[in-house]
């Protein structure tokens, strides 16, 4: 673009102790051959948790961020470029930052940014899809390992000093991985990252998924593409990977634990509203469902009287399991290709 020699382009990097502000700026200087005047600033997150725009005035439109509106103003400046994760930018933000034109998101959705005002005053919003569908995949299978097979419950027992030889107990110990039918709900980045990793265990595995069809690999493979009521019925472990939407928010409930085998084990390494917990509650506490393994919750932090927090089977975990070295890589590479392109005039390769 004309003149990026003469004139450094003004970059703010908004990163935090997750998403770090050197690797995104190394990274970027490492892809782009153009003239950068770069600052870097840190949230401190996770350290800190993130806040929701319904709570806080003059951030309606968000959901997720971290971050206060004047002092992110005052990193931003008369940046061009913004490369972040959590800070917020809502429409009252926006009218106050006239010269920024990018905003690179290292996420999956940009849900700390009100898009329909950034539309409207021409900001260009790219995000990160899949940044960290490796590691929630990988963690997925260790959430069902550590369910099915009493790892934690051995580990708290032995934590409070009671060895449960009991575990062993044709009646307690679970099955292995490559004698259960594993269902699938949602068939995305994740999802199916999911199932070429399952596969290797030999479980049979059922999708549900209204908007994919089967690759010749899945149907090669024995992967059943089937409805969700099928996939309820048929399976011993149910892993959830879907989005949020209107349509799914909320629509894993009573009917949907009530259609499931008695005995089966639920997965959740997605995202807490499309649970009702009120109801995983209820078929947990019954002994319907054997046992649950939850990363993510309705609200977060998770509140402390829960009652889930207390139920002797589920695994509990403070939504983590995107947390790896190669999502932050993924992610730096990611905005940094993206501001490359913007600089050398051609198109995102991800725009929100």
């Amino acid at each position: 673009m004309t003149g990026r020699d003469a004139d450094p382009v003004k970059m703010a990097i908004i990163g935090d102790r997750f998403m770090l502000p050197s690797m995104f700026e190394t990274a970027i200087r490492k892809r782009c051959a153009s003239a950068l005047d770069i600052a870097t600033f840190e949230l401190p997150w996770p350290d800190e948790p993130m806040l929701h725009g319904y709570a806080v005035p003059g951030m309606e439109g968000l959901k997720e961020y971290q971050g206060d509106a004047d002092q992110i103003i005052g990193w931003v400046g008369d940046a061009e470029i913004v490369v972040t994760h959590l800070a917020p930018f809502s429409a009252t933000m926006l009218d106050r930052l006239p010269k920024l034109k990018v905003i690179a998101v290292s996420r999956g959705g940009p849900v700390n940014i009100d898009m329909a005002a950034a539309r409207a005053r021409g900001v260009l919003v790219v995000n990160s899809p899949g940044r960290n569908a490796s590691a929630v995949a990988e963690f997925t299978i260790g959430a069902i390992l550590a369910e099915t097979r009493l790892i934690t419950r051995g580990h708290d027992a032995l934590r409070n000093g009671v060895w449960r030889g009991d575990l062993y107990r044709a009646d307690l110990t679970g099955d292995e991985i490559s004698q259960m039918t594993i269902g699938v709900i949602g068939y995305g980045h994740v999802g199916t990252k999911v199932v070429r990793l399952l596969e290797a265990f030999g479980a049979r595995i059922l999708v549900a998924d209204p908007y994919v069809q089967l690759s010749a690999e899945d149907v090669r493979d024995g992967v059943e593409l089937v409805g969700l009521d099928q996939l309820l019925r048929e399976r011993d472990v149910v892993t959830l990977h879907a989005r949020v939407t209107d349509e799914t928010r909320g629509f894993i409930g009573r009917e949907q634990f009530a259609a499931m085998r008695e005995g089966a084990y639920f997965i959740n390494t997605a995202r807490g509203p499309m649970v009702d917990y009120d109801a995983l509650t209820e078929a947990l506490r019954s002994g319907r469902l054997r046992g649950a393994m939850l990363e993510t919750f309705a609200v977060e932090p998770a509140p402390a009287d829960l009652e889930l927090l207390r139920l002797e089977n589920v695994t509990l975990t403070p939504h983590i399991a995107g947390a790896s070295l190669k999502t932050v890589r993924v992610a730096a590479d990611s905005a940094a290709e993206e501001v490359r392109r913007y600089l050398a005039g051609e198109g995102p390769l991800n725009p929100c």
